[in-house]
């Protein structure tokens, strides 16, 4: 179901525009009959789902990018905001820098605007259904559970995003909403609503669906997983972590267990991720579907990262989202092919050369484009220097894990640049066997947690690795490539405290340019010091722009709640600390 930019339209047309216009009768509005027919609800779901891509279904969405790629990467250590510069798109920059985040930036007004538009969507859709009967609507039950799971996941990017936020569902009518406060309930309390919300759903979706891109049983119970995981790591009102709740972790290892039991696998191959033949596979258990050729101008593609193409000749593009050194360095390896959990940023890997004099994850050339290194199937020559747009301000890296080869038929040739049917991974079966380690760590049970981390490098090891530009055998290799698993009283001692932070370390590795780092740091309480002591002590050296970044704990794991919104409330919305 490839749902992403259709949109619902409910456009009211009046008979004039005399002074008498208020108390003429609507002739273009969709009756209360219509919509509360099998094709009415149908058209209410779909534009619920729609809004997964950005409700307002254009090229504007990069502007608030449902991918995150801002929010989740450029907010931490793993990406640069790139494109033409600082001033270039400057409200990003604000927030890669943690300078100049004020309550009236105006992008992010927009995302807190489109997110509730979201909300809404599912609420009408849901309103409409409660209802109707099943005699009425046989997949009644069926739809309640993907409204209550799309609600849910909007829900949950608001929370993580700016913490204090207001909470209803279809009940409160339109008008009450302004007199509802976004400190009516804590962080804990809202993320226990959206699990609940997410159990709702599973309670009711069918293991499979009919149709690809509906959510089912399984989606919904690791998302149960996900906001669980979350709200076990407790926050106090300055966003400090002050517990990790063992019995919210026994209920994640329980709804990863039960995800485990839907079929789901790794792909095998890592680099199958960025293929559209593999996107509704084995490791796909929820993701926002996307389509060209299908009738429509463009083609339905991810308008969200739409300036993250490079500039190359294969590509064309804008050069946002590059993949920061530290990303970089993150993935050489140690004599064992584990990673340098201590000293990997203790020097710089940048050349050609020095990924051979150094071991590497074989995940490097698979997320980020190099200088000197195999760009995919493209043969007009390796990566190099015209791929960049502003090297002199971020580097030469550009961002490769989900943009599709160019040569593929499923990307669109020319504008957008880079624009392609890959569907966006929500959630992939790694997130859950990541997610699992990391609870039973948690929990002190870090030895049942090796063989789910050791599972996802095995992939990665055994994936097809990237030849060199004029290989000379299937085995000549861009890199010295090296990964290996971990092997407790071997080649590691595994206590709780180095199970952490590989399970950290790996989910870096595994997840990165999927926008969900920032995040983690703020769920495990150590933003503050990945950010200021491991990134911007050490890149403001070759990153002169980062030179007065800096973190300020107690502030920026949230974003200031909008002003717009706190005058549209009255002044009844709270702001977030340090605002």
């Amino acid at each position: 179901m490839k749902y992403n930019c259709i949109i619902l339209a409910l456009l009211l047309v009046f008979s004039s525009c005399s002074d008498d216009f208020l108390e003429s009768n609507p002739k273009g509005t969709l009756s209360e009959a219509i919509l509360k027919s099998p094709n009415g609800v149908e058209a209410l779901c779909t534009a619920a789902y729609s809004a997964l891509a950005g409700p307002e279904g254009s090229e504007a969405a990069f502007l608030s990018p449902t991918s995150n790629w801002v929010y989740g990467d450029v907010r931490a250590e793993t990406a640069y905001k790139g494109g033409g510069g600082i001033g270039d798109l400057w409200e990003f920059n604000a927030f890669e820098t943690f300078t100049g985040v004020f309550p009236n930036n105006g992008l992010l007004d927009r995302k807190w605007y489109h997110l509730y538009i979201s909300v809404q969507r599912a609420n009408s859709a849901i309103r409409v259904l409660n209802a109707m009967t099943d005699q009425q609507f046989p997949l009644r039950s069926v739809r309640l559970g993907e409204m209550r799971f799309l609600r849910a996941h909007y829900y949950f990017e608001l929370s993580r995003l700016f913490n204090k936020v207001p909470y209803f569902d279809e009940n409160v009518p339109t008008e009450e909403h302004i007199k509802i406060s976004n400190n009516e309930f804590t962080r804990d309390q809202i993320l226990e609503k959206i699990a609940s919300e997410f159990a709702a759903a599973a309670a009711v979706l069918p293991p499979t669906q009919p149709e690809k891109g509906r959510a089912n049983k399984y989606a919904a119970l690791a998302y149960q997983a996900k906001a669980t995981l979350y709200r076990a790591y407790k926050q106090d009102e300055n966003h400090n972590v002050i517990s990790v709740d063992q019995g919210l972790l026994s209920q994640v290892v329980s709804l990863c267990d039960q995800v485990s039991q839907g079929g789901y696998d790794l792909l095998s191959d890592f680099q199958q991720l960025s293929m559209v033949e593999h996107e509704n596979g084995i490791e796909s258990i929820f993701s926002i579907q996307y389509s060209i050729g299908d009738g429509t101008t463009n083609g339905r593609i991810n308008w969200s990262n739409l300036l993250n193409a490079p500039k190359g000749p294969a590509y064309n593009g804008d050069g946002f989202f590059q993949p920061s050194q530290n990303l970089v360095n993150s993935y050489k390896t140690d004599a064992n092919g584990l990673p340098q959990l201590d000293t990997y940023n203790n020097s710089d890997l940048m050349t050609v050369q020095d990924a051979f004099e150094n071991s590497v994850d074989p995940r490097l050339d698979f997320t980020v484009g190099r200088l000197g290194i195999r760009w995919k199937n493209f043969t007009g020559g390796p990566y190099n220097e015209s791929w960049a747009r502003e090297p002199a301000t971020y580097g030469y890296y550009s961002t490769k894990k989900f943009l599709v080869s160019p040569e593929s038929p499923y990307m669109v040739k020319g504008w957008p640049w880079g624009g392609s049917a890959l569907n966006q991974q929500l959630i992939r079966y790694a997130d859950v066997l990541l997610w699992k380690a990391e609870a039973l760590i948690e929990l002190g049970r870090q030895e049942e947690a090796v063989p789910l981390i050791n599972r996802v490098r095995e992939r990665a090891k055994s994936s097809n690795y990237v030849l060199a530009w004029n290989n000379n055998g299937p085995t000549d290799y861009a890199a010295n490539y090296q990964i290996g698993l971990y092997q407790p009283g071997v080649n590691v001692n595994w206590t709780q405290d180095f199970a952490r932070r590989a399970l950290r370390f790996e989910r870096k590795l595994e997840l990165a340019m999927e926008g969900e780092r920032f995040f983690d740091l703020v769920r495990w309480g150590i933003a503050d010091h990945v950010l200021n002591n491991e990134f911007f002590a050490q890149e403001k050296d070759v990153r002169t722009y980062l030179q007065n970044a800096r973190f300020e704990k107690g502030r920026d794991e949230y974003f200031p709640i909008p002003q717009a919104q706190i005058n549209f409330s009255g002044g009844l919305y709270a702001q977030n600390p340090g605002y």
